[in-house]
This record gives structure tokens, sequence and C-alpha cells, in this order.
């Protein structure tokens, strides 16, 4: 998919890349392109997601919980308990006076997601446009990452543009994007990390390939260091420390570095590069990702560790230096409580889906629906936030995953291998047999929203065809493809976008709020199960 402007000479068209091109081919095409049309998709995304972000003017589904929470973070440091009228949470003063029940809250989640959306009512106050500031702003930041993402993995800036496009317009990014719920918090730190990752993919692979063009590759080989997979721990501890879900993309991506470096050995032509990818990498990379991402968990508990009265904390020592250790064996039983709720969390609720389901979007969640005595011209008016996925972009990431399945299965093509490790972390875990009947809902799905867009931008690379290449690739055939091939897949490729963008046009009233005709808001309920 990488596009290299063809060779004038045939000697120099049938010359092999350096090793450093070899490991790692850079990206092609200028920084401006590489960054503007990044920029462009996240303006759009930017202005879907800002646009009447306060409405409704009211709480919306769990927002009545993390809410209330990360306002009693800014106020106590830890969750506390807030009285059940959620309307006297839409204060207009600058005091929490009198909107506080007494007692610390047990909370089913760390704080990190709501120490986040606290951030917008700092910044804005305890009303809708404030605790929805956060999620609007982080799913924005999603698409960009996205795009330049995309762009490493296919070599290819409309590709990386594609896959943001695909989750600025998908539903439930959207959705997710304008509400406080934590989940739109996990998806960017995971889609972070795993940003990071690519980056160090890159970066050591040309140093490895320095250092054996330099030393040779005799034995375990050369040692690399890999800066990036800290920032990737950090990442990977604040996605912990919104929702535990975040534990097993850092099991996931931890494996598959791992292997990543062991891939880069050999094709470095290392003697031994699975024992040296073993020895002397896999150890670094737990450090990175594990106990850096730990550390970082353990960080975003500041608040209930240094100050008194959190839920089953008390008091505190009165050496500031001694509190983390005194905390230590409450936070622990803390944690404990948290599992067993998890673990028994089977109310049924007419919203609840089942993993399988979650593909074809089978059973969505209604976020928000009125039927206001005005705002539309009919007699009878609906107003609803129906989370759910753009079905074009859904159904057809389906197709994507199932070609990467065969892609990696007959070539071990990185990328497919990567993109499928990112979406069976968040969606396989799910059907562990410890969850039983544990309550579900299609939005925990979430985190899997980059991985599919970026199955899709494979796929349309792969339904357009590689650009005729400088080098041969390894069985010695250059990489090429006709142009009238694509030309045609370039055509298809569109049209599906296009179909994409319909299909969230049409959609858009029941995921914005927006009052329509009731007949209207019953035609774009395509079945009886997303009622």
């Amino acid at each position: 998919m990488t596009e290299i402007k063809p060779a004038t000479d045939s000697a120099q068209h049938r010359r092999p890349p350096s090793l450093r091109d070899w490991l790692a081919p850079p990206v092609p095409g200028g920084a401006l392109w590489g960054w503007a049309g990044p920029l462009l998709v996240t303006l759009l995304a930017g202005f879907l997601r800002f646009h009447r972000l306060s409405t409704p003017d009211a709480v919306v589904f769990d927002e009545t919980y993390y809410a209330k929470d990360s306002l009693a973070l800014l106020e106590f440091g830890w969750e506390h308990n807030s009285v059940k009228d959620a309307d006297k949470l839409l204060i207009e003063q600058d005091s929490t006076d009198g909107i506080w029940a007494e007692g610390a809250a047990f909370i089913a989640h760390p704080p990190a997601g709501k120490w986040m959306i606290a951030i917008g009512e700092w910044l804005f106050g305890a009303t809708p446009f404030g605790w929805r500031f956060m999620p609007a702003l982080i799913g924005t930041l999603s698409v960009l990452i996205l795009c330049r993402v995309g762009r490493r993995m296919t070599g290819s800036t409309l590709l990386g543009c594609a896959a943001g496009l695909l989750l600025a317009v998908d539903g439930l990014a959207f959705v997710t994007s304008r509400t406080a719920l934590l989940d739109i918090f996990v998806m960017f730190w995971i889609l972070a990390a795993f940003a990071c990752l690519l980056i160090d993919r890159d970066l050591a692979r040309r140093r490895l390939a320095d250092k054996v063009e330099q030393s040779g590759g005799a034995g375990l080989g050369p040692f690399v260091m890999h800066w990036w997979r800290i920032p990737a721990g950090i990442c990977l501890g604040m996605a912990c420390a919104t929702k535990w879900t975040g534990l097993y993309y850092a099991a996931a991506f931890g494996i598959m570095v791992v292997l990543w470096d062991a891939g880069a050995r050999k094709a470095a032509r290392v003697q031994r590069p699975h024992a040296g990818a073993l020895l002397l990498e896999s150890v670094p990379a737990f450090v990175s990702l594990i106990v850096v991402g730990a550390l970082t968990y353990l960080a975003t508990w500041w608040g209930w560790i240094f100050r008194p009265g959190g839920w089953g904390r008390g008091e505190v020592a009165a050496n500031v230096l001694a509190r983390p250790f005194e905390a230590l064996p409450d936070l622990l039983a803390y944690h404990k409580a948290i599992l067993d709720f998890h673990s028994g969390l089977e109310t049924p609720h007419t919203y609840q889906s089942w993993p399988w389901d979650w593909p074809i979007l089978r059973r969505p969640v209604a976020f928000y629906y009125t039927e206001p005595k005005t705002g539309c011209e009919a007699a009878r008016c609906s107003q609803e936030i129906l989370g759910i996925g753009t079905p074009a972009f859904w159904w057809g990431a389906l197709v994507a995953l199932i070609v990467l399945v065969g892609v990696w299965l007959l070539r071990r093509d990185w990328r497919a291998g990567a993109v499928l490790a990112g979406f069976l972390a968040g969606w396989l875990p799910w059907f562990i047999p410890a969850f039983g009947n544990r309550t579900m809902f299609l939005f925990y799905a979430t985190p899997l929203l980059p991985f599919m867009a970026l199955a899709l931008a494979l796929a349309l690379g792969m339904l357009i065809g590689p650009a005729r290449q400088e080098t041969l690739d390894p069985a010695g055939d250059p990489l090429a493809a006709p142009g009238s091939r694509r030309v045609l897949g370039s055509a298809l490729a569109g049209a599906y976008l296009l179909v994409v963008l319909a299909n969230f046009a049409y959609l858009y009233p029941l995921l914005a709020a927006e009052t329509i005709p009731y007949e209207d808001w019953h035609a774009r309920i395509w079945f009886n199960s997303w009622i």
C-alpha cells in the first residue's frame, strides 16, 4: 500500500532497500498533507461533537452517576453520596453546598475517567456542557490519532483519513463522545497506547537495523531500547484506571510487542531471534507496559489515598509520606469489593445485550427519549439519543475483520494481526464463563471502534491495490496493481464511504436528540429490537 514513485532506472528498480528501510519503510508523502488531511477530518469530527452539545439540557442515562462522581472528586478528592434527585446536579451557583448527602460512596469503576469529566466541570461548571466537554474533546482527538495511526499502518494518507472519517461518523462513537460516560475515555487511552507502540515499532526496528549493520547479528543480537513503550504504559494505566477492561489490552499488547521484537530480529537475520526477544526485550517491555501502567493506575487514586473520608479509607496518617503505605490494605479490600460487585452484577436491564449481538447491532441502548409537545410540525414528536453504531460501518467492518483473519493466516501480515489483536482484546473477554449472566450493553464495545475502522482501511487498501514500488517484494515480484484495477477499486472504496456518510446523516436525528415527527423517528427504527 506504500506509494513510492517508480524508478526511472531499471537497475535502481531492482535494487533491494537498505536493512533499515526493509525493516521500517518510511511513510510516503510530505508532512504538510500528512497533517493537513487528518486535521480536516478532525475538524469535521469536532464540529459534529460540539454542535448542540448541551442538548438535551438534562442528565442523560448514566450521567446521573458519573457527572455527580466527577463533581464530588473536585470537592472531596473521592466519590461522595450525592442526592438521588439528578436535577439538583444542575446548579448555577459556584458552591456545592446542599447537593450532597452524608457519607462516602462506593464506586464500581476507578477514578481516572471521572477525573477527566471533572476537568470540564471545573472549567464550565456543573452543566450539561461542562460534564460533556471532555468526552467531546477526547472523542475528537481520537479521530486525529486514528488518522495518523491509519496512515502509518497503510502507508497512505488517504486511507488513514478514511479510517478517521469512519470513526468520526460512527453513531456509537458520536453518542459516547457527547455523554458523560467512561467508555470513550477507555477507547482514547487504548488507541493512544496503540499509537505509541506503532511509533516505537518503527523507531526500534530502525535502531535494530543500524546496530546489526554495524556489529552483525550473531547470538542474541543487539539490545534495543524502546522509549515509546513508556508513554504506552502510561496510556494503558489510564485505560485500566478508567475501566478494568483495559487490563485485557495491556495483556494483548504486551504479547504483541514481544512477537514484534522477535519478528524484527528474524527479519534482520539475527542468529537467535526468539531467544533474543525473550531474554533482551521481554523484561523491559513488562516494566514499560505493566509496571509503569500499574504506577499510573495507583496515581489516579491520589485523592482517596491522601485525603481522609473516602469509602473504606477513614482517617489518614499524619505523615503524608506514610499515607500510600497505610492505604494499601484498605485499597486492596476496596478492589476486592469492586470485583465482587462486578462478578455479581446480573440485574436484568431493558437494554442489555450480549457480546455476540454487538457486531450486528441487535440491541442498542436508548440513552434518552421523550415526546415533547412542541418542536416539530406534527401532532406527535420524538426526541431521542440512541446509542447505536452506524450500520453501514459496523456491518462492513465485520466483513473486513473476517478478511483480515484470512490475510493473517495466509500471509502473517503484521498489520492484520495487530488490528485483530486490538479487536479481540476488547471483545473475547466478554465471553469468559466467569461473566456468566452479567449485565452487558452495546456501548461496552466502544473501545473496539478504532480497530474496526482500521480493519476497513486495510480492506479498502487491498481493494484498491498497491501502487507500483521501486523495490521488489521478498518473492521477487513487483508490488503493483494495474491502473484499471486501482481506478475501479478506488471508485468502490469511495462509494462505500459515501454510503457510510449517508447512513450516519440519516440516523443523525436519533443520535443527537433532534426533535422530529414521530413518523420520521419510527422510519429510522429498522428493527423492533432497536426500540
